[in-house]
């Protein structure tokens, strides 16, 4: 069991940061562990820069989170320029903030659909669209303290991350620092990040020049020397060494165990923030972690199992990371290879998981959560007794959240309709009866939430806040609500204003943490 008593190993929390770095590879469109092999330069240039023991944590977690909050305006991201993963592809291909980069980055709004389309969203981001993009990257850097601060990390790396865009000229973003001023954790892991991909690319050599070129604009001056210097150390060996196994030995100070209920909460933490990927699935894993957990027990499962259920609920859509908006938020049907790259998200979720011996157990059930009793459903196509039972809850539980959920090619359905489609599965074969008896039982039994007043937010407001939440623009939550467009966005600024946030994505988390979304949670299914 993860986490559990006495004699059981502990999740370290190293591990579960780790885990979710593969993620963040998957979602720029670079190798897995690219992020581990950055985490491994960043600790070898501390070590050489003489850092103590405090400041090589910072530097150790600045390097695995900083950029886990790029995904979480992925679907502005998909709107704009066709495909959320080609578009961060491109990070390292220029130099940050450089006219060639903005250029290359114009170049693929509209990419992906015919000429007339793409001229129309040509038009449409020169009018508005450039507001998405206005702070787009110190958002990123907003989100990612965030969830260092859910994580329970120390200060030094809540400002790291925070800081991770900054640059030492001081045209970073949010282009508040400079030069000495930026956390040295900040300066190492945006050096380290860069200088990972410009070594697998053009070895050390290639890492040498980046450096050179960059040191005194991008990179600290005398950070960049310093890998020059020792950049046969630096990069020594680093293709060789195993990137998981050495990143979690390499963890600074006392290996930060996760009690159980410490683990519990990291989960749901990191299940929130992988949710924020697409503006339908706010909420998703946290809410299919409850009810597969409910069911579990009135299926009478040993309690182990069930707490094994609710965490194998949260990081059943970690995969996720690993797929294109531009296929999760696509209106119209999916091509038969988008459908491949669907297909293979619980897979993705295991390979995330299976290097940690506490947390392989959640990703052996998650990857199990899409196969379907009749040899249907996917990544493997498992049938009958090759799914565990564990499993066969799990993807039942899966069904409500999803059916009630919004997708973008419908709107979303009610409970009954939700309740007679997974009644449906298991007359074709599909789904676990007893399953789904249980979920749809421990479904129809929940008690709604009380909305109680947010941040002084009035009921119009707490109404707008969900649809903005769900990637509803002014005019769309207009017409929602029957309102003008312009008194929808004055809604948005007080919204804003009272919660003291900004951007979608943001007030996306802010509504998930608050028990907002899903709106399926305060819905009762009909119990069999």
């Amino acid at each position: 069991m993860v986490g559990g008593g006495a004699g059981d190993r502990r999740a370290r929390l190293a591990e579960l940061v780790a885990a979710l770095s593969l993620g963040v590879d998957l979602g720029f469109g670079q190798p897995m562990e690219h992020v581990l092999r950055q985490c491994l330069i960043a600790m070898r240039l501390a070590g050489h820069a003489g850092l103590g023991e405090q400041d090589r944590m910072a530097v150790y977690y600045t390097a695995l989170l900083v950029n886990v909050g790029c995904h979480a305006d992925a679907h502005e991201q998909a709107k704009w320029f066709g495909d959320d993963i080609a578009l961060k592809s491109g990070k390292y291909m220029h130099e940050l903030g450089s006219v060639r980069g903005a250029l290359a980055t114009m170049r693929l709004v509209g990419a992906g659909n015919p000429p007339l389309h793409r001229f129309r969203v040509g038009l449409e981001f020169a009018f508005s669209g450039h507001r998405d993009l206005d702070g787009m990257i110190s958002q990123h850097a907003r989100l990612a303290r965030s969830l260092a601060e859910q994580l329970e990390l120390p200060g030094a790396v809540r400002e790291g991350v925070g800081a991770a865009y900054e640059q030492w000229d001081g045209r970073g973003w949010p282009g508040v620092l400079k030069a000495g001023a930026i956390p040295v954790a900040a300066r190492i892991a945006q050096l380290a990040e860069f200088a990972e991909v410009a070594h697998r690319v053009g070895g050390v050599a290639g890492a040498i020049t980046l450096a050179r070129r960059r040191a005194g604009r991008q990179f600290d001056p005398a950070l960049a020397a310093l890998l020059c210097a020792r950049a046969e150390e630096i990069f020594g060996g680093l293709d060789a060494v195993p990137a998981w196994q050495t990143v979690i030995a390499a963890e600074p100070a006392l290996a930060m165990e996760l009690s159980p209920d410490q683990l519990d909460r990291a989960l749901a933490a990191i299940a929130n923030f992988v949710d924020l990927k697409s503006p339908f699935t706010l909420g998703h894993s946290v809410a299919v972690a409850e009810l597969a957990e409910e069911a579990g027990r009135r299926l009478g499962l040993p309690p182990a199992q069930v707490l094994m259920l609710r965490r194998a609920g949260l990081v059943h859509g970690f995969g996720r990371l690993g797929v294109s908006n531009s296929i999760w938020d696509r209106p119209g049907p999916l091509s038969a290879g988008e459908w491949e790259r669907v297909r293979m998200y619980p897979y993705l979720t295991e390979r995330m998981l299976h290097q940690s011996a506490a947390l392989a157990p959640l990703g052996e059930i998650a990857v199990q959560h899409r196969e379907r009793l009749d040899g249907s459903g996917y990544p493997r196509g498992l049938s009958g007794g090759a799914i565990s039972r564990p499993a066969r809850v799990l993807g039942a539980a899966g069904q409500p959240a999803r059916i009630r959920e919004p997708r973008p090619h419908r709107p979303a359905r009610s409970a009954e309709e939700a309740a007679e489609q997974m009644r449906a599965e298991v007359r074709a074969g599909r789904l676990d009866g007893a399953a789904v008896d249980a979920v749809l039982e421990a479904a129809g039994h929940r008690l709604p939430r009380r909305r109680e007043a947010l941040a002084g937010l009035t009921a119009r407001e707490v109404e707008v806040l969900i649809l903005l939440a769900r990637g509803l623009s002014n005019k769309q939550i207009a017409e929602r609500l029957v309102i003008t467009p312009k008194t929808a966005g004055n809604h948005v600024e007080h919204i804003y204003a009272k919660i003291g946030i900004s951007g979608r994505a943001a007030a996306a988390l802010f509504a998930v943490q608050h028990g907002l979304l899903p709106e399926d949670k305060v819905a009762a299914l009909t119990p069999p």
